[in-house]
Parts: structure tokens; sequence; C-alpha cells
């Protein structure tokens, strides 16, 4: 009898505990997935075949033993800026071909407790500076979608991987909409949690005030069940917080009100198809017994700008560690300083390069009050406007992204039009806000309006997954 691949996480768990299927059976199965589509897709950096097995026979031990977590034996894929020890990680980049983890990642070690079985590493923007997966040094990755297509960027590899049903889930990181927008663009479910509800350790860091690891799935249940296994305070991220807060009775009331901000039709490059998909979104919240409510968000429009001055700064600092002296690639020069310039000549791709060179100009004496100064500012004013908004309402929405997914070399060589992806989802990252995109024009037959989906972004205030939850839950009629 052929294997037929569970729909998401709950319902392969309970396959598992009721014996229907093995985690190494279901374990085969993704493995001969990613065999068979792969090489179209390129999701997929490595493969780990053996290590997979060995983790899925594990985990059909602890089931038998009645000793399991909803992730025990559930096979998910990696994004290649998360360390797992033994394995290769390259954040997408030649700096860092063939260097191996000497250490866990928190999330990582967080999900071998839980029993959770590991595919692969998955393709991504190089040090995750793209919004496309273009921008890798291991070649573009496909949306499974529709193969003329970009996933999205720069956690595009993980997207795909989920798309493809090559795997459960995935984990990605989201520094500005890394996770959000492939979410979008591959018609699944993405959290980019609270800045610091997720350790950053074992994290390959690119903008260090800014990054968060988070899930994607094709279920926000699905996407709730990987987050509360990989959350929480460490010790070895000095930013990571607690998320243990008592939810009131007013804030847990039944109706909830839900901002629009009055910015978001007014948006130049917005498709109608986009805006009218959104503006049937807030009818549907509407009917779902949500009260709409339009808002202000004055400074969101200097969003884009700021993050494209402190993000490079953050960037070049962080980046300045991989020199050909400790780890990864090595060019031989004249002397040692040659040496640097040589490595860091071959090693970074152009789109790294122009950030580091940004970054480096944006921080250097005469220019730092100018610009990286004025930057942090405008993001502290952004904060406080967020603020302002959540004393009125319990979310905020807007379109994921300007449009569906667009076509793979359509707009790599123009980096404004790159950079501007960042739209919606950027000023979250900003205010370390949670947000998560789920499908918005996915109709009951899982097929999507035009044929290319789009994402709802849903923005709650700190530490309220529980509010994004619920939110996204009613919106997708998920039990």
């Amino acid at each position: 009898m052929k294997f037929q691949m569970p729909k998401n996480i709950k319902e392969a768990h309970k396959h598992l505990i009721d014996g229907d299927f093995s985690s190494e059976e279901l374990t085969k199965e993704c493995l001969k997935i990613i065999k068979e589509k792969n090489k179209n897709i390129n999701a997929y950096l490595e493969v780990f075949e053996k290590s997979a097995l060995k983790q899925a026979d594990e985990a059909d031990k602890k089931i038998k033993e009645g000793n399991c977590t909803e992730l025990t034996g559930i096979p998910l894929a990696i994004k290649d800026n998360i360390l797992i020890k033994g394995k290769k990680v390259s954040a997408g980049s030649k700096i860092l071909e063939g260097y191996t983890a000497t250490y866990d990642a928190t999330v990582i070690e967080k999900l071998k407790n839980a029993g959770a079985v590991f595919l692969g590493r998955t393709n991504m923007d190089e040090f995750a500076m793209g919004s496309s997966t273009e921008t890798s040094a291991f070649g573009v990755t496909r949306n499974p979608l529709d193969t003329e297509r970009v996933p999205g960027g720069s956690s595009g590899g993980s997207a795909s991987a989920v798309a493809m049903n090559s795997c459960l889930g995935a984990l990605g990181s989201d520094t500005a909409g890394s996770i959000r927008q492939p979410s979008s663009f591959c018609g699944l479910v993405g959290l980019k949690p609270t800045y610091g509800s997720v350790s950053r350790n074992g994290l390959i860091a690119l903008g260090s005030s800014l990054d968060v690891i988070g899930p994607i799935a094709k279920t926000v249940s699905d996407v709730e069940i990987i987050f509360n296994i990989i959350k929480g305070k460490d010790e070895l991220d000095s930013t990571s917080i607690s998320q243990n807060h008592k939810i009131s009775k007013s804030q847990n009331q039944e109706e909830k009100t839900i901002g629009v901000p009055s910015f978001v039709n007014e948006i130049d490059g917005l498709d109608n198809f986009t805006k009218n998909n959104f503006n049937e979104s807030v009818k549907k919240l509407e009917k779902l017994g949500y009260k709409i409510k339009e808002i202000s968000l004055p400074n969101i429009k200097y969003a884009v700008p700021a993050y494209y001055i402190f993000l490079p700064a953050e960037a070049s600092a962080n980046l300045a560690r991989f020199d050909g002296v400790r780890y990864g690639l090595h060019e031989n020069g004249k002397n040692g300083i040659d040496d640097y310039f040589k490595t860091r000549g071959a090693g970074f791709g152009k789109e790294v390069r122009r950030r580091i060179i940004i970054g480096t100009y944006v921080l250097s004496a005469g220019y730092y009050d100018a610009y990286y100064n004025k930057a942090q500012t405008v993001r502290e004013l952004i904060k406080k406007d967020f603020e302002e908004a959540f004393k009125e309402v319990d979310a905020i929405i807007t379109p994921t992204t300007t449009g569906p997914a667009f076509k793979i070399g359509e707009k790599i060589n123009d980096p404004i039009k790159m950079y501007l992806e960042d739209i919606f989802t950027g000023p979250a990252n900003h205010a370390g806000l949670p947000a998560i995109s789920i499908p918005s024009n996915k109709k009951p037959d899982g097929n999507f309006e035009s044929g290319l989906p789009l994402g709802l972004q849903i923005i709650a205030s700190h530490t309220r997954e529980d509010v994004l939850f619920e939110i996204s839950k009613n919106f997708l009629g998920e039990k």
C-alpha cells in the first residue's frame, strides 16, 4: 500500500501515537520526496539521510515507551545559518564552505530533546541578505508552486522544503521578513516571534538587534507546536526573555479590535489583486466578529530607509569575524592584510559586499551621527507608533508583501526594488514585535485564487503570540 504523507504535524503525531506508521517510515517517505524533487527546486543544500534515520529510530523507541512530545519523530528542515553539531553550516556563503559546527544552537538542542528528526540544511540568501534566495553561493532556490518564480527569502529553502511536501515543518530566521515573505510566496504559515523569545545562540548573526529564529509550517497549530518547543530564556543569549505572562480577562476578551494602518492602500507598487485581497480579508475578519479600526503609524514610511542604514552597520560588524584566519575559506596573499582582502573578496558575494561597504561607511567618523544615529532615532519613533497603536487595538494587519512571488531574475539586478520587499514586514522587526503570515487567498479545495498565494500579516504586541494564533486560526477556520 502506498504511503500517504500526513497533511500536517498534528495529523502525523496522531498516526505515530496510534501506530499507523513509524517515524522511520515517515522519514523515508520525506527522503524519497527530496530525492525526486530537490534537484529541480534546490531547497536542500545537504540531506542528513544517515543521521535522520538514526533519529527516527530513536524517536520510535520514545513513542513506544510513551515518552514523547508532539514533535517526536517529526521530520523538519533547518535553515543553513543554524548550527547543528557535527554538520556543515555555510549561511549560503562560499566564505564558510566546508565549515562544520562545533556545537548545537539552543533551538537545535531543544528540538533534539523533543525528539524531532532533522532531514537536512536548507538553502538561503547569503548571510540572510536577500528576499528571493537568489544570492546564495550555492544556486537559486525555486518556488515549488511555480518553478519560474522565487520562493522568497532569505529563508526560501526552508519554505520550499515545506511547500514541496518533503518535511512537516522548518526553521528559518527573520531579520526584516525572511520567514514571513517566503511563507507568503509559498502559501504557508510563518511566524516571526517576539525579539528575544527564541534564543539566538548558535544562529549565524546578520543584525543582532533584529534577528529571530522562527517556524514555517502548513498550519497555525503546527507553527504553534514548534514555537512552544523552541521558545524560552537562555543563559547563553543575554537578549533572550521568558514568555511567562498572565493574560487578564480584558486581554482575553472574545471581541478583539484589529487595527488597519491608513497607509496600506497608498503604498506605491501594491498591485490591485493584493489590494483587493487585503480589503476582502478585512471584511472577512469583520464578519468573524472582530472590530476593525483605522490606525495611524506616521513614521512607518521611514522604516525601509532606516533599516538599510542600521542593518548594514550591524552586518559589517558581525561579518568582520570572517577573515580567513579562524575558520572557513582562506586565500593566500602577499601578507596578512592581503590575505584578509583576498579571502573576503573571494568569499563574499555581491550583495554581502554591498552591505558591508554601506555599513562600514555609516559607522565611520563624520558619518555616524549623520546616518546611523538618525536611523536609530527613527527606529525609536516607529516603536512608539506601535506602542500608541496597541493602546487601542489588539492586533494590526497588513498584506505580507506587495504582490505574489515574482519571477526569478526579475528584481535581482535592482537593489531598491528588492529592498522594498521589506515594506510591510520590516517594521515589526524594528519594534521587536511578534508577527505571523497566513495564506489570505486559499480556497476550500486548497488551491489559491489567481493561482499564486498571497499572505496576510498579523502583528501583536510583545510576547502576545497567543493573540496571533487565535486570530489566524479563526481566519483560516482551523480547529
